[in-house]
């Protein structure tokens, strides 16, 4: 019977050994692959409105902390035409106001989606972002109950 746990004890020891001697390996090939594959420049072109195509590309960040505020806008930006490529919550839930923020320097294209939601031009701000491969954010702000998509739906959603 010890003979037979010592061989179960090294069965296992050489599993163990040859799973972590594996983990090395792959991490010695990320490492190598890392450092000789040349980086990609993810600096957009000139003319940035061009890379993005004809379609208006937005994502949509839920700035208000209600429960589905961001599918539901989505599905009404989406019906109306617009590419949402994002959607998720926004960095805090403190947002008093909805705004749309241009990415790209194409102010009309923000401003066209803000008009889709009911969101004031004096609304609509600039935050070129480079690394963002989409034409506007939109942040959905506690007002929320005053845009297009949840007009007469105040009475069925309870408060923020």
């Amino acid at each position: 019977m010890n003979l037979w746990t010592d061989r179960v004890r090294n069965g296992l020891l050489n599993t163990v050994l040859l799973v972590m001697g594996l983990g090395v390996a792959v991490l010695l090939y990320a490492l190598v692959t890392r450092t000789t594959t040349p980086r990609t420049n993810p600096s957009r072109v000139a003319q940035a409105t061009e890379l993005v195509g004809p379609v208006i590309q937005v994502e949509v960040r839920n700035g208000a902390g209600v429960d589905h505020l961001a599918a539901q806008t989505t599905r009404f930006l989406r019906d109306r035409g617009f590419d949402v490529v994002e959607v998720g919550n926004y960095a805090s839930f403190s947002q008093e106001h909805s705004v749309v923020v241009d990415r790209v320097g194409d102010m009309e294209s923000a401003r066209k989606v803000a008009r889709a939601l009911s969101i004031p031009d004096e609304r609509v701000e600039q935050n070129i972002q480079t690394d963002y491969y989409l034409d506007a954010s939109v942040i959905l702000g506690k007002d929320y109950r005053t845009l297009r998509p949840f007009k007469g739906q105040a009475e069925r959603q309870p408060a923020p």
